[in-house]
């Protein structure tokens, strides 16, 4: 593995994490999103990152500061990727969004550029000839949090090199992850196809009006001793995230899925709720009522 040069496309809140984690670990990292306001709230998004590997790693200021002098910013994909060995595609989970992406990327990146696809549901077959270099493109899964909750799902489709996986292996090895290899394609990856059943159960109940949030919450955490309960991993995740996925599925003729995704459409991101990142999801941060001593009574 010979990675230096590391692109993070798409500078959301997972995006803007794995740059900055990357980054901290010693790499030279440049960030690309689709315009100057995009870029302006990445900066700002990692900015608050500092302060949190301060509170749980114990980095000094020197070593957020100088991750963070290790990053550029870019709304110009070809200036983003000139010297890229390794692109890491983190845009919204929509299936023609990457698509597009992909054939942009293609037109711009050098040839020795290994790409790869952070999508939580999708396989990189779906994504592969429109990278035009399907033996250079796999997958690499992140969770929310990475610098605490470091896994690394590296999942292969059946053209990708053997090389090239064992270089991403590698590579997130390199960042601080538990680089976790999937020997075949699989929708959601290993944690994914556990998690997002287990979400949308919750987010069923809620919908169907069966429990509130903190009642299903509070339900899971006594039951199983989990410290968070669905909807609060939800607010973690992202409500945008969540949206994109129901909204995917009702899309693709899943009935059900369609009063979820405008559910939360109306009544979270149309008003700004869109969970940790905001300051306000099913719980209002910084001191939600989950994390209070008499939640569980």
């Amino acid at each position: 593995m010979n990675y230096q040069h590391i692109t993070v496309a798409g500078s959301g809140v997972l995006g803007s994490q794995i740059a900055f984690q990357t980054a901290f670990k010693g790499f030279v990292v440049s960030i690309y999103d689709i315009n100057d306001d995009a870029i302006e709230r990445a900066k700002e998004r990692i900015t608050k990152l500092k302060k949190r590997y301060q509170e749980d790693l114990g980095a000094t200021d020197d070593a957020v500061n100088d991750a963070f002098n290790q990053i550029s910013f870019h709304s110009d994909l070809a200036k983003a990727v000139a010297n890229a060995d390794l692109v890491i595609e983190a845009v919204p989970e929509v299936a023609n969004i990457k698509t597009n992406f992909y054939k942009q990327l293609a037109e711009v990146a050098p040839d020795k550029t290994t790409f790869v696809t952070n999508s939580s549901t999708m396989l990189p077959s779906q994504f592969a000839e429109a990278t035009g270099r399907p033996e250079k493109f796999l997958a690499l899964h992140f969770a929310n949090e990475i610098w605490k909750n470091n896994t690394a799902e590296i999942m292969k489709h059946p053209g990708t090199d053997m090389d090239v996986f064992q270089d991403v292996i590698e590579f997130a090895k390199a960042i601080g992850m538990v680089a976790l290899p999937l020997q075949k394609e699989q929708p959601g990856y290993i944690l994914n196809s556990l998690l997002v059943p287990f979400l949308e159960a919750a987010q069923m109940l809620l919908i169907n009006e069966v429990a509130d949030p903190e009642t299903i919450d509070k339900t899971w955490m006594i039951a199983t001793g989990s410290p968070k309960g669905p909807f609060a991993i939800l607010d973690v995740v992202g409500i945008t995230t969540a949206y994109n996925i129901a909204n995917g599925k009702a899309q693709a003729g899943k009935k059900e899925f369609e009063k979820l995704a405008t559910y939360l459409k109306t009544e979270y991101i149309d008003k700004g709720k869109l969970g940790t990142a905001s300051g306000e999801g099913f719980y209002t941060y910084p001191n939600p009522s989950y994390m209070k001593p008499d939640f569980l009574q």
